[in-house]
Order: C-alpha cells, then structure tokens, then sequence
C-alpha cells in the first residue's frame, strides 16, 4: 500500500474526516468550477503529491547508497586511508557507466528488474527503483568531490591524534564537509524532480504522466503550462530550503 492509498483509507474515508473533507471539496466545487476542481484537484494535486514522493524516497535511499559508494571510493582512491587500486578501479567505472545512462533509457533496461522487484513496472513505487539508482551514482560522484575538498592538514592532525580511518571519515571528513553536503543534497533533489518527471512519460505517475497524458494527448495547453509552473515552484522552494541550510551550516 502506497502512502497515497494509506491516507485514503485511514484518514480521508475515516468517519471523522471524512464529513470534514467531503465539506470542504464542496466548497471549492462550488468556488472553483467543477472543471476547475477536477483538474487542480483530482489531477494536478495528486500527481504533485506522487511527484513529492517518488523525489523524496529516492532521493533517501539514493543518499544512503551515493554516501556509501562515496566513502569506498574516497578510501580507496591512491592518496586515501585505505588505498586498493582495485576496489576503486571497479567502484570507479561502475559509477562512471551508470552516470553515463540517459535516465529515459535507464528506466526501460531496468524494467525486468523493476518487475521483478516490485512486481510491476508502472507506477510510483515502480518508478522510485530506477530514480534511486539513476541517481546514487550522481550523489557518490558529488559526495566523493566533497569529501576530497576537505582540508588535508585537518586530517593529518586528526591522524597524530590517533583517530582511527573511520573516525576521521565520520568525526572529521563528513563534519567538514557538512554545508557542501546540503548543496549536494538540493541539487540531487532537484535533478530528481526532473527524474521523476521523464519517469511519468513511461507509467511513473506524477506531473510527467499529467503533462503527456492530459496535456500533450488531449491538447491541453493549459495543463501542460500548469504541470511547468509547478514544477518550477517546486523546485524553486527546494533551493530556497537548501540555500538557507547551507547558509546556517556555514557558519
């Protein structure tokens, strides 16, 4: 059960919310227009919704695999903690093929993948597996260049200290590189957002499934225009977020 299934069935259809709910969608029947209503509220609404939750549980689990890749990658790179010319080698070139992917062709090879997995291709759940692995390798990149940038001499006085190699990479390294990180983190959400938006062309749900399926096929200029601005407006928040994090983590 999605997130979106679950607040149906256990908030909006529960006998307390519901006469609360169905109150207020005739109130803006009323105030919008019914074609009005259906297509901010029965379309755009809910696929801003699944577009907010594929980009934020992607962008999770992405952020966990990007970090660990990252941090492999910065041990055993030649002037790391643990240099093995191998394990970076092979980390190296499997970042490297994957970032190299076009996302749209990405989402067709994993779709055997994704069904087995999942157990269906299409659909939000379906479309988090190849947003998450489209963009882990991005975040490792970007993570990796984060950590490296990290000041050598602070290391160095944290390795006379007798800081072990993975204190010095979560106590040091990742602590240093904290407001980098956050602009790490509002880029990769916000190249997400444009994921998940080609991930609606094939069946992912959210504003590209709006965008092509009411928009382009049904010649509806102005849901297509609709689906643009909000995903500019939400894009736009998500950087204005990171931009004042990044600026309080800086300090």
């Amino acid at each position: 059960m999605s997130v979106f299934e679950f607040f149906d069935a256990k908030i909006l259809s529960s006998p307390y919310f519901e006469p609360l709910f169905s109150s207020w969608g005739d109130a803006l029947k009323d105030m919008m227009g019914v074609k009005a209503y259906q297509v901010w509220i029965s379309i755009l609404l809910k696929a801003t919704w699944e577009t907010l939750y594929m980009t934020i549980v992607s962008t999770f689990f992405a952020s966990i695999l990007g970090l660990i890749l990252a941090i492999i990658l910065v041990m055993t790179r030649a002037d790391g903690l643990s240099p093995n010319r191998v394990i970076y080698g092979i980390l190296d070139l499997i970042v490297n093929i994957f970032r190299s992917f076009p996302f749209i062709v990405l989402i067709i090879v994993l779709f055997p993948f994704v069904r087995l997995l999942i157990g269906t291709s299409i659909g939000t759940n379906a479309a988090i597996v190849p947003l998450t692995i489209g963009t882990a390798p991005f975040m490792a990149r970007l993570i990796e260049n984060a950590l490296i940038e990290v000041d050598n001499g602070i290391i160095e006085a944290s390795k006379s200290f007798g800081a072990s190699k993975f204190q010095i990479i979560f106590r040091v390294m990742l602590v240093e590189a904290v407001p980098t990180l956050v602009n790490v983190l509002t880029l990769s959400i916000i190249v997400v957002i444009g994921f998940s938006a080609m991930a609606g062309t094939l069946g992912g749900g959210g504003l590209g499934d709006v965008a092509i399926r009411y928009g382009f096929q049904r010649f509806r200029g102005d849901i297509m225009l609709y689906t643009v601005v909000i995903l500019i407006v939400m894009v736009q928040i998500f950087q204005m977020i990171g931009n004042l994090i990044y600026k309080k983590t800086k300090r």
